[in-house]
């Protein structure tokens, strides 16, 4: 199906636009990690939220959930890979590809440092998603940079197309097939020239046509480079409307003060925009004058 809006994040931000949206009677898919996973869930205690003081973040997070549920938002559970802005919006969560008429953003922060090269080399050679660019790679070396728990099978799933494939990570992977070799290195950067020409790893280069950085979350620039950013932060107006049409954002990812009652604020104003614009794409248009 194609939904009204699609809400990239689960946390306190990307919940509250889901119970707006769902008051707006508008079809919610909610996309991304587990709602506890959120950094909001690991707060002992929460006593600066209205009307709610003395819960721990955890709960809070599973109230905000079970509201957002009951009222009829979907759930896709998992990283979100890609990302294309083209009659609406497709995004790709593991395997499944989700289409939405607009896009609210409210990831939080991530908080991953590039590595040289990486910005530089992005669609050049440098992916973040196996399954959408591993079949360009079939029968070519590539190194896989694993940081996410699913790297391994990421890995593996690449082995299985025929690519050439080298693990790089910091610790020994769990569950990754004997045949693909496994660096220890911390200190990456990537080479190329027009493309990717290699990986360096502590300081030895392993050549390759293509670098798979696999982390636990892809920064939304990286996933819709057409973003305008500000000072490392989503710039929005009043609205909460981003510089992308049809793209609204909300808590965390747009700046601080990196507080709850913030994000739900971000949040809800966030739905309600997005609810307006996708009310504006279905008025009828008036014929022009004679």
């Amino acid at each position: 199906m194609i939904y009204d809006i699609i809400i990239l994040g689960s946390g306190p931000a990307g919940l509250a636009a889901a119970v707006a949206a769902r008051g707006r009677d508008k079809s919610v898919l909610v996309a991304g990690n587990p709602w506890q996973d959120s950094p909001l869930a690991r707060a002992e205690r929460v006593d600066n939220y209205p009307g709610l003081p003395g819960r721990t973040g955890l709960a809070l997070l599973e109230e905000f959930y079970r509201h957002a549920s009951g009222l009829g938002a979907d759930f896709a559970v998992g990283k979100v890979l890609a990302l294309l802005a083209w009659n609406g919006f497709s995004l790709t969560v593991g395997s499944q590809v989700h289409q939405g008429r607009a896009l609210i953003l409210a990831p939080g922060v991530v908080r991953a440092a590039k590595y040289p090269g990486e910005a530089e080399y992005l669609g050049r050679g440098v992916s973040y998603c196996a399954t959408c660019d591993g079949m360009l790679y079939r029968n070519r070396p590539v190194t896989v940079v694993g940081l996410a728990p699913d790297a391994p099978q990421e890995a593996n799933y690449l082995h299985s197309l025929g690519c050439q494939v080298v693990y790089v990570a910091p610790r020994q992977p769990q569950g990754l097939n004997e045949a693909i070799p496994y660096v220890k290195a911390g200190r990456l950067a990537i080479r190329g020239e027009r493309t990717v020409t290699g990986l360096e790893a502590d300081g030895a280069l392993l050549p390759c046509a293509g670098v798979f950085i696999l982390r636990r979350a892809v920064a939304p620039t990286d996933l819709l480079p057409a973003l305008e950013t500000k000072e490392g932060v989503i710039k929005v107006d009043r609205r909460m409307a981003a510089s992308v049409p049809g793209v609204f954002a909300a808590g965390d990812c747009t700046g601080g003060p990196l507080q709850v009652s913030k994000a739900v604020g971000e949040g809800h104003v966030a739905a309600l925009s997005a609810c307006e614009y996708l009310d504006l794409q279905d008025r009828p248009q008036a014929a022009p004058a004679k």
